[in-house]
């Protein structure tokens, strides 16, 4: 399906700008997963967030996100695997599904974690990092889950609906993938598995790997004052742009880039609309 368009993260910043973009009247789409999976969803208490003192992370979760889709956002759950831009449309691929949009807005937070030894180059040759998507080709063989939230359980069953024989590593903090040409063990926190396949599945991509070219200054993606990132038609805000790791900082942020985005998107179309 198309939209105008596609926030990924569904956190204040996300939520913030799809409001924002629906605002000016544009179909916009929210990737993300499930709520109960963000940090601030574990906040006890939230005591900075002007006019709304002592209230749980959770609860202004949910506050945020009945406003978004009272608005008429549209949410998918999901993560977002990849990106490619042709002609003025953005494609994105959420687990074995695609959608496309004008312009992209990223706000899916800090990606946590730095890749292990091995991940990278391994990469489309064992390591995964969607079960769903690639499950298929380890049929009846061994592989590993490296799992991070409850979803990750839930794609380690399905694996093992296929007959896959999973070993399951719960948040694993120090792995390494080897093998000759192909997967062939994995090594995490001391413990050793002879497997074909590997799934990473940690929360959310890191933004370079998302686009290859994407700007970033000290692990944070560069934006200026309109949250534009260097690539044409995507715009960031929230934690992933760097600063205070603030409620009311990544609103703010969601609220000039949804703007941004929805101006750009409206550029575009007059454009077309003359041609």
């Amino acid at each position: 399906m198309s939209y105008e368009v596609l926030v990924i993260g569904g956190g204040p910043a996300g939520l913030s700008a799809a409001l924002n973009v629906r605002a000016r009247g544009y179909g916009v789409l929210v990737v993300s997963n499930p709520p109960e999976e963000s940090p601030l969803w574990k906040a006890e208490r939230v005591e900075n967030y002007l006019g709304l003192p002592g209230v749980t992370g959770a609860e202004l979760l949910r506050t945020m996100h009945r406003h978004a889709k009272d608005a008429g956002v549209e949410f998918s759950a999901g993560k977002v695997l990849s990106t490619v831009r042709m002609g003025e449309t953005w494609y994105v691929s959420i687990g074995a599904d695609m959608e496309n949009a004008r312009a992209l807005i990223l706000a899916g937070g800090v990606a946590r974690g730095k890749k292990f030894p091995g991940e990278a180059e391994f990469l489309g040759k064992g390591v995964s990092y969607c079960a769903t998507c690639d499950g298929m080709l380890y049929r009846g063989k061994k592989v590993a889950v490296l799992g991070y939230t409850q979803t990750a359980r839930r794609e380690a069953e399905f694996l093992e609906g296929l007959g896959c024989a999973v070993t399951y590593f719960d948040r694993p903090k120090t792995c390494a993938i080897s093998g000759d040409k192909q997967v062939e063990r994995i090594v995490c926190d001391g413990k050793t598995a002879e497997v074909a396949g590997v799934f990473l599945l940690r929360p959310t991509m890191a933004p370079t790997d998302l686009f290859s070219d994407l700007a970033v200054e000290n692990g944070y993606v560069a934006v200026d004052r309109r949250m534009a990132t260097n690539l044409p038609g995507v715009f960031a805000a929230g934690d992933c742009t760097g600063g205070l790791l603030q409620v009311s900082k990544a609103s703010g942020e969601g609220l000039i880039a949804g703007q941004s985005a929805a101006a750009y998107v409206a550029a575009l179309l007059r454009k077309e609309k003359n041609n």
